[in-house]
């Protein structure tokens, strides 16, 4: 630090200042201390700044299906919020969700000094023996059904009831589901409220299709619906799967939504182009990612006052794949 003062021709304390993004130091300075860095290599030691801080500067990000768009887009969401609070961010992706594999990777971040760790979209939370470090602020972006941590909560209930509402509400019987995987925590609650949304409704329960995400397993399960004449309307977990069901159908001769109306999950940016327009539910992720890092600096920062959960609502975005049922076929 002491050689970039020399070389800028400022205060070590100046130094200090850009070196940390502080505000009050004027742009022509900041600029001759940024170039001095670059020309002699200079690194902050973040050890020592967190002597200083208290803080590493990074957080930690454990997810168990980065393919799947909603995590994928979580974590893009988390990131940027991290980056716009000045954090870096530490990523760890885990296939199994085990207590052990869990365990490995809370202890992987916290050797790489992450000041807390957002897990994504964990099912293995429901497991009561699970015990998370004490030592280390957590935040849950939805996968803890228990609340035993904060969250942030992805109200996929709320979705999946507005997307069956919207089918019965245009006058189909019922609803059949393509649902995720099921080991995923947002299919199986996706999943649930379509089930007690149709119960609550009188109306029929049609056994559910599971697929992988993936618009491949999609038409799989659309070859399957295709050829039975009483499905006028579908429920797909999310919009890929929704993309190869419509492929089926389209291929069986079967109109959507003449014949079939199908609502997707997530409002991808391909949604509206898909053909027809794909009926979706909406979900904020930029949100998400500052509700996450919120809850993780009141954590690190102890406001130990500040909330616990938050709630994203997802909003139904109606375009040209749902429609009323063709007159005398509402489905059985």
């Amino acid at each position: 630090m002491a050689d970039v003062a020399a070389l800028a021709g400022v205060s070590s304390q100046t130094v200090s200042r850009v070196s940390n993004n502080r505000e009050n130091v004027d742009s022509t300075t900041r600029e001759k201390v940024l170039a001095a860095m670059r020309t002699l290599g200079y690194r902050p030691n973040t050890a020592a700044r967190a002597l200083v801080t208290g803080r590493f500067g990074a957080l930690g990000i454990i997810s168990f299906d980065v393919s799947a768009h909603g995590n994928a887009r979580t974590l893009g969401a988390i990131a940027d919020a991290a980056r716009e609070a000045d954090f870096s961010v530490n990523f760890m992706g885990v296939r199994a969700q085990t207590e052990a594999a869990v365990q490995r990777a809370f202890q992987h971040l916290m050797l790489q000094s992450v000041d807390g760790i957002v897990l994504v979209e964990s099912q293995i939370l429901d497991t009561p023996s699970l015990r998370l470090p004490a030592a280390m602020p957590v935040v849950v972006a939805d996968g803890d059904a228990g609340h035993r941590h904060p969250h942030v909560d992805f109200d996929q209930a709320l979705g999946a009831h507005s997307a069956v509402t919207h089918l019965l509400g245009l006058g189909h019987r019922t609803v059949w589901h393509v649902a995720g995987p099921r080991d995923s925590f947002a299919a199986r609650r996706r999943a649930e409220s379509w089930q007690t949304t149709l119960a609550a409704a009188g109306a029929p329960i049609p056994p559910a299709l599971y697929g992988e995400w993936t618009a491949e397993s999609g038409y799989r399960a659309g070859r399957e619906l295709a050829g039975r004449p009483e499905v006028t309307a579908v429920f797909a977990a999310n919009d890929q799967m929704a993309l190869g069901l419509m492929r089926a159908l389209h291929e069986a001769g079967r109109d959507v939504p003449g014949d079939v109306s199908v609502i997707g999950f997530d409002d991808t940016a391909e949604a509206a182009y898909f053909h027809p327009p794909l009926t979706t539910v909406r979900q904020d992720f930029d949100l998400v990612g500052r509700h996450c890092v919120a809850l993780l600096l009141d954590q690190i920062d102890g406001r130990a006052e500040g909330p616990r959960r938050m709630a994203v609502e997802p909003a139904l975005v109606v375009r040209a794949s749902t429609a009323p049922p063709a007159p005398g076929r509402r489905g059985t």
